[in-house]
């Protein structure tokens, strides 16, 4: 159904959405070549982020094209395989958040509080596999509650009120009694959450302790701020996510669940590169340097063919 309550903005809403995923897309691809291309980033923190930025990217291109095509066509089909594969890929990818940030944090604690080992024990085999079993992890969880829903028989008319494949929209669709379903997704949802959530609190515990431990102020600042970009990424996240899928269902109405969706599904990617790149000098002055490079190229070529 999309925003049935804006029809006359369709336009003006599929301009807004528009440029958010193109600057999303835009700028996390930004991040990623940047890390790339200068070594001083080489480093198993941007590592992480460049894992951060590429899911980003799917995790938005996941709901936001079907949404524009909604509002600019005004057609609102879509199949039932195409539904489907739209929830496992949603899921998937948002418990593979759920890990990245949690590996994130043993990074700031291996970092702040091991900085003599730091380099031998965040090693790149080390980062590669961890990174690896984020993926994993949040793919492998993500088959339960999608095996589970698509056997519940749909039935009456097809209609998901939101702008997206999401669990409740579509139990809600059910013939039968969905209890046992609701128990399970929410069991096993709130299972990759909670455990990654509670992960990166008994780290962030460790890494306040250590901090409060150092002798100067200058050393507090400095380890506190290499931790802030993260700690930013996690409350937006789990602050909007808690709030659709650890409340009570029927709590909140469909048109608020849509507008808390649209945070942690939309503007939470975009906001992933301001967060990691305006708030740190080097990568601000990296970023500089490579559209300078891009710029200069770019002249220099056009200058080429006019001088042939």
């Amino acid at each position: 159904m999309g925003f049935v309550n804006f029809e006359n903005y369709r336009i003006v809403l599929f301009s807004i959405f528009l440029l958010i995923y193109l600057v999303t897309i835009s700028g996390n691809m930004l991040i990623i070549f940047v890390v790339r291309f200068h070594i001083q980033f080489h480093t198993p923190m941007y590592f992480f982020i460049t894992n951060l930025s590429f899911l980003e990217m799917w995790y938005i291109s996941t709901t936001v094209p079907k949404l524009l095509s909604i509002l600019v066509t005004n057609n609102k089909w879509a199949s039932f395989q195409w539904c489907f594969a739209q929830l496992y890929m949603f899921h998937g990818l948002g418990m593979t958040e759920c890990a990245l940030l949690a590996i994130m944090s043993l990074d700031r604690f291996m970092a702040i509080c091991n900085p003599l080992r730091y380099t031998t024990i965040m090693n790149e085999r080390v980062c590669r596999h961890l990174a690896l079993l984020c993926w994993a992890f949040g793919f492998s969880a993500s088959t339960l509650p999608l095996s589970f829903t698509i056997k519940v028989p749909l039935c009456g008319a097809h209609i998901i009120d939101h702008y997206f494949c999401d669990l409740a929209p579509l139990l809600n669709l059910a013939c039968v009694s969905t209890s046992i379903n609701s128990t399970i997704n929410g069991s096993v949802i709130g299972f990759a959450t909670m455990f990654n959530f509670l992960f990166i609190l008994a780290m962030y515990i460790n890494i306040i302790y250590s901090i409060a431990r150092m002798k100067t102020n200058s050393g507090r600042i400095k380890a506190f701020s290499t931790c802030s970009s993260h700690i930013t990424v996690v409350m937006l996240i789990y602050s909007t996510a808690f709030t659709v899928y650890a409340s009570p269902q029927g709590k909140h109405s469909a048109n608020y669940d849509k507008m808390i969706a649209l945070v942690y599904a939309m503007f939470t990617p975009l906001l992933n590169p301001f967060i990691y790149s305006l708030r740190n000098k080097e990568v601000k002055l990296a970023l500089r340097n490579y559209v300078k490079m891009i710029f200069t190229k770019s002249c220099n070529y056009h200058h080429m063919g006019y001088n042939s």
